[in-house]
């Protein structure tokens, strides 16, 4: 497919959103994909043909946007759409009109014929940036930031359209996952929307340093430190240069 790549002022600020391809035609899955790569607001972040596939890496990743063909053998794409309790933005691609309005039951934000044209798709996409751009300047009003004196023990995070609190304490540290981070916590893993810079401002310093672009960590339970790398719960993270001397000021070495 040889198009123009798009261009989109209002994404330039921030990462692409994550897309999942889900079709059971290759050819379909290439075609979507080709079409994602010549739009730069978009990033194809991974793909399978099978709703039930779909279903178990939802699960454990978070994506921005799906690309959801409807008809696929044992478990359709709506079928799919009535197991997420908060999917994210949907846009539907089929080779029949016959489920558009089953589709709009589900507030897809667009529903696209096959065979597939680049100008339709960019329309669709251009709904879907609007749409989480609106649905996350919503979600960044919410929260106020942390005031000064406020309990420093603890904050709220958005997770699956719920408010859920975490314990700094319960935090082993945080990873970069594009516009999301990983909370990795005594209790599991929380995937949020939200960015290294305000994990930093909102998270307490003398408990969190940034070590690396990609992670801030909690030192009360750094286990070892060795080169360029240190031990967290059998997870070793980079150390960035830039940050080692931070790091090192910080902990209490002998």
């Amino acid at each position: 497919m040889t198009t123009t790549a798009a261009t989109e002022p209002d994404a330039a600020t921030t990462a692409p959103l994550r897309c999942l391809i889900i079709d059971d035609d290759p050819i379909s899955v290439q075609i979507v994909r080709a079409c994602i790569a010549n739009t730069p607001f978009l990033e194809a972040s991974g793909d399978c043909n099978s709703a039930i596939e779909a279903a178990e890496i939802l699960r454990t990743q978070a994506f921005d946007v799906l690309f959801l063909d409807v008809e696929m053998p044992l478990m359709s794409g709506l079928d799919l759409l009535r197991t997420l309790p908060d999917p994210p933005q949907v846009v539907l691609i089929t080779s029949s009109q016959s489920y558009a309005v089953q589709a709009f039951e589900f507030a897809v934000a667009d529903y696209l014929l096959k065979p597939l044209t680049y100008p339709r798709f960019l329309q669709a996409a251009q709904k879907v940036l609007s749409n989480v751009t609106t649905q996350r300047d919503a979600e960044a009003d919410e929260l106020p930031p942390l005031a000064a004196g406020s309990n420093p023990d603890f904050t709220f995070v958005k997770v699956d359209n719920k408010l859920v609190r975490v314990d700094f304490a319960d935090v082993y540290y945080v990873e970069a996952l594009g516009d999301y981070v990983h909370l990795v916590t005594a209790r599991g893993k929380l995937i949020v929307y939200s960015t290294m810079r305000a994990i930093e401002e909102k998270f307490p310093t003398q408990r969190f340093v940034r070590v690396h672009r990609s992670f801030i960590i909690n030192i009360d339970y750094v286990q070892a430190l060795e080169d360029n790398s240190l031990l967290i719960k059998d997870k070793y993270i980079p150390v960035g240069q830039t940050y080692m001397r931070s790091l090192s000021q910080r902990l209490n070495k002998l």
